[in-house]
């Protein structure tokens, strides 16, 4: 019983440091991101970020304003860019927002 509990222990700290490890690769490529674009449009977005079994399923860009220095088909095409360079894995999505502000 204290050997099952002990293997049952052990694969559950495995699995936790492959979860960590995630995370921390994760926060990486979001500020590597952040800084990518801040440097391309003058602006920081905020950067978010799921993975599912090791496959990135999306990627969430936001700016803190709408960006009228760009077309927004010429700003998609550098988040893509540096989402596709930064994360060294397409993901199945990228939503790209922009926050308006109080009402």
């Amino acid at each position: 019983m204290l050997r099952l509990a002990a293997v049952a222990a052990l694969a559950i700290g495995l699995a936790a440091c492959g979860v960590i490890d995630a995370m921390r690769d994760g926060l990486k490529h979001t500020q590597a991101v952040e800084s990518d674009l801040e440097v391309s449009t003058g602006v920081k977005p905020s950067v978010g970020f799921n993975w599912h079994n090791g496959q990135l399923v999306v990627v969430t860009v936001t700016f803190p304003q709408v960006l009228e220095t760009r077309p927004v088909r010429e700003l998609a095409g550098l988040v893509r860019a540096s989402v596709e360079k930064e994360f060294a894995q397409k993901p199945n999505d990228i939503v790209l927002g922009f926050s308006l502000g109080k009402s």
